[in-house]
């Protein structure tokens, strides 16, 4: 099956839209070769069939947290709980009001994974369609087989189109398979596209089953998504039946020891719930749904998650210094203190901010994900550099210091060099590298604490502010961490449990973008005492207020080492449509956003649909 997988995507790379990111081509490339028993008619005969084309929407899905600098960095940098923290040089998306451009380099490791969103989303579309267009030429032993087949590709459309419409806002809905080169695409309006996928997932919760095999799209993760949908519409009572749904389903919060670890004292069950073992267990009631990365699995992530390089900082660099002046620690995996392989080589490409590693755990004294051996601040680690043995240091195996005696630093970058992090979360075992990095784990696409955070969310724009504390202590005394009352429930205090909850788990933009087009459509006030509407979004939105109030780094301009500054604007709340893909759809019109070139081109978007 594996082998029908791999030429029958090669297929469809060749005959699926082609507008995108595609200036010029020869119509030789263009005319469809298909390959024997692999051509669609051979392929797309069973359920398996069908299902072997929607392996690779689930295959892109995984990319977004796997290798160096992968996308969810992006989705974290333009929000409040991190920035981009490489320091020593230009590039790296920190000054946005300079380099995030429809014309910028938008996908590259060295910049920004912007572009990654837009063409991987369409493409994740394009193999969804293939399988809806396709649905009735397939035989099936029930209506419910086909029907749960439909409803997995209605998932996977949905999964990207929510994602789009809360990256970018109006763009074109593409409903059916493409065939032949196609250059007259329109931005539809955002509304529409989320009413059509909500329409979809409300026909896939009925059909796609909970019981398939790890890694699938379940009926949980279904509910789940249109939930974000449900409140994306200001559909709050839709929120809470799709999410209660969920809760009320086979899943459950894991709040007792289990797998791998759970003889061991010394851990507890946050580190459990994370562990890469552990993840796809089936006694792991909590993956509504996972992408699979092992290391000996056929068609693995090359260089597996590397969430150590990404999200720990660069500890072992020669700017963090003893209070004697000397390089204090060493990445050396044969030091006599080996401290590379026990938390990672981090290189702090994800920073996080003061507001996610220090503010949202102020008060919190006894929640699990901020403990001792799940949470890490530097000073938990100790100078490991063998040379100071050798001068006989004073310092060598004690724990590192922020400051001298006189009150000058002991490191010469905070910004790459010295934070916090969740250890709990990030680590995860490389042994196919001397150094870790971050090896092959599954990964959490949906899980039901998130499910729970999304039903207190819809309870407060009800203004039911007993039940929104009620969904959120049961994700906070799992954590043992303090109950929160009723009438400390505002956006806020649910974006906060966001935060400590699901750091490199959630699209944070994403969620943000989603809560200010809430206050946009309702007038609700916030919590700052504003209000907002739809009329001038990217000129004053929820988005860049909170970002603005909680990230330290844009709020004060703050300057790197290499001379370039934090910025942020309004408009950043909707990324750019990327310049290619608007030139190539030269008999169409693909409208920009408010605050990049080409927005005074827009024409009124699409309204219905026409397909």
């Amino acid at each position: 099956m594996r082998r029908i997988y791999i030429k029958s995507i090669s297929f469809l790379l060749l005959t699926g839209l082609a507008a995108f990111g595609i200036s010029s081509c020869k119509e030789d490339f263009l005319e469809p070769k298909p390959l024997s028993f692999y051509a669609p008619e051979n392929t797309y005969t069973n359920a398996a069939g069908m299902k072997a084309a929607l392996v690779a929407g689930l295959r892109n899905m995984r990319y977004e947290w796997y290798g160096d600098n992968p996308p969810i960095v992006t989705e974290h940098i333009f929000s409040e709980v991190a920035v981009e923290g490489t320091t020593d040089k230009s590039g790296p998306a920190q000054d946005l009001n300079l380099l995030i451009t429809p014309d910028a380099q938008l996908n590259h490791i060295d910049y920004n994974k912007i572009g990654w969103y837009w063409y991987e989303g369409f493409k994740g579309i394009k193999y969804a369609n293939v399988v809806v267009s396709r649905i009735d030429q397939a035989k099936y032993t029930s209506e419910a087989e086909r029907n749960a087949v439909l409803g997995m590709a209605y998932f996977h459309r949905a999964y990207r189109y929510y994602r789009l419409t809360q990256q970018f806002g109006d763009v074109p809905l593409i409903l059916t398979e493409i065939q032949e080169p196609k250059l007259d695409f329109y931005s539809t309006k955002r509304e529409v596209i989320l009413k059509k996928m909500k329409e979809d997932l409300e026909f896939a919760e009925q059909w796609v089953p909970d019981n398939v095999d790890k890694g699938e799209v379940t009926k949980g993760a279904v509910s789940h998504l249109l939930t974000k949908i449900n409140l994306a519409l200001g559909l709050f009572d839709d929120a809470i039946k799709s999410a209660s749904n969920v809760i009320n389903g086979p899943y459950r919060l894991m709040t007792e020891r289990f797998g791998i670890n759970k003889s061991d004292a010394t851990k507890n069950v946050i580190w459990d719930l994370h562990r890469p073992e552990n993840k796809a267990l089936a006694e792991n009631k909590e993956a509504l749904m996972l992408v699979i990365d092992r290391i000996a699995l056929e068609g693995n992530f090359d260089g597996g998650i590397q969430s150590m390089r990404n999200a720990v900082p660069y500890w072992h660099s020669n700017r963090v210094l003893t209070p004697t002046g000397i390089k204090g620690t060493s990445d050396n995996a044969a030091a006599e203190i080996n401290q590379i392989n026990k938390y990672g080589r981090g290189i702090g490409r994800l920073r996080g901010t003061w507001y996610s590693t220090h503010s949202i755990w102020k008060g919190d004294d006894t929640d699990l994900r901020h403990a001792e051996g799940n949470w890490m601040d530097m000073e938990d680690l100790v100078y490991n550099n063998p040379d100071l043995k050798k001068v006989n240091d004073p310092y060598y195996g004690k724990n590192l210091e922020m400051y001298r005696s006189n009150g000058t630093p002991t490191v010469t970058d905070t910004i790459r060099n010295w934070f916090s992090w969740p250890h709990y979360k990030l680590y995860v075992a490389d042994p196919e590298r001397v150094q870790y990095t971050g090896g092959h784990t599954d990964w959490y696409v949906f899980r039901l604490a998130e499910t729970y955070l999304l039903r207190a969310e819809a309870h407060f724009w009800k203004g039911d502010l007993a039940s929104a504390a009620a969904d959120i202590n049961a994700v906070r005394t799992r954590a043992q961490a303090a109950p929160i009352n009723p009438d400390q429930i505002n956006i806020g205090t649910i974006l906060d449990e966001r935060a400590r909850e699901l750091y490199y788990e959630e699209p944070r933009k994403t969620e943000l973008t989603r809560i200010a087009y809430i206050f946009a459509m309702t007038g609700k006030p916030a919590y700052n005492g504003k209000t907002y509407n739809l009329s001038n979004f990217s000129d004053d939105n929820f988005f860049y207020d909170r970002i603005m109030e909680k990230n330290d780094f844009y709020n004060r301009n703050v300057v790197t080492i290499h001379g370039d500054r934090y910025t942020m604007s309004p408009y950043h709340v909707l990324w750019p449509i990327p310049r290619n893909a608007i030139v190539s759809n030269s008999k169409g019109q693909l409208n920009q956003n408010k605050g990049y070139a080409g927005y005074e081109k827009n024409v009124p978007p699409l309204t219905e649909i026409t397909e």
